[in-house]
């Protein structure tokens, strides 16, 4: 028996449309600023405590964008897909 859970809103299965809250062009978008960031910090553009915590940003804007998933989009209930039909 499956998982009612995994069942879309059309009755279809989905099993990842759960597990991903970050559309194609978010992603990109978060892997994209994610290597801006992480160069910046990293590398003595920007120095001290601030290019530190650029870098930071970065590697888990680097993180959600692979992955998909982001936590806060999940804290809030917003999704930047479509609800797969």
């Amino acid at each position: 028996m499956l998982n009612p859970t995994t069942w879309t809103v059309a009755g279809r299965y989905n099993r990842m449309s759960r597990f991903t809250n970050e559309a194609g062009w978010d992603r990109i978008a978060r892997v994209v600023l994610a290597a801006v960031l992480i160069f910046l910090g990293f590398s003595d553009t920007v120095g001290g405590g601030f290019g530190m915590f650029l870098g930071i940003v970065g590697l888990v804007t680097v993180t959600t964008g692979l992955l998909g998933w982001c936590p806060l989009y999940a804290i809030f209930r917003f999704r930047t897909n479509r609800e797969a039909a």
